[in-house]
């Protein structure tokens, strides 16, 4: 009974976890659904110089990985992500507000995929040899890192549109 409510514990820690970094109300400030909430079609394209990443490519980014860390857990079939490609994406250097907000639905489509695998996974197979459970804890760490990046996009985007140099791509 104690193994059960221990590993009853964790897992609702691990799931707390995902969900502060993601998009609940967390000690650190922003997480990444804040950070990209508000962001326009023009802020998401925008570069701060060519050949760096932008709003629309970290989304995707953060997307596939919570696809891979779900499939990690699940054992998923790989090439199941809906776009082709992994990790990076090469995306149009202009999107309609339509798909803008799609990527914004993929990346909340595939945190609740991968919540929803972390709470049904049995408790054995989050700890087996591949170590889903590191990558979870890693997959909540990423959205940290990207939401900070996400944030310094935007201020550095304000700058350029106050200054008038608004690089594309």
């Amino acid at each position: 009974m104690a193994k059960t409510k221990a590993s009853s514990d964790q897992r609702a820690l691990l799931l707390r976890l995902i969900d502060e970094c993601y998009d609940k109300t967390a000690w650190h400030g922003p997480n990444l659904k804040s950070a990209v909430r508000r962001v326009t079609v023009d802020e998401a394209v925008w570069r701060p110089r060519p050949g760096r990443r932008n709003i629309a490519e970290i989304v995707m980014h953060c997307a596939y990985w919570k696809y891979a860390v779900r499939r990690r857990i699940t054992g998923g079939k790989r090439g199941s992500f809906p776009l082709k490609g992994s990790n990076w994406f090469e995306l149009p250097a202009k999107l309609t507000t339509k798909q803008w907000r799609d990527h914004l639905s993929l990346l909340d489509e595939q945190h609740a995929a991968l919540r929803d695998a972390v709470a049904r996974a049995p408790w054995a197979q989050l700890l087996k040899a591949r170590r889903p459970a590191a990558h979870i804890h890693g997959i909540a760490l990423h959205d940290v890192y990207h939401a900070g990046q996400v944030r310094t996009l935007k201020v550095l985007y304000k700058q350029a549109a106050g200054s008038g140099s608004m690089a594309r791509k």
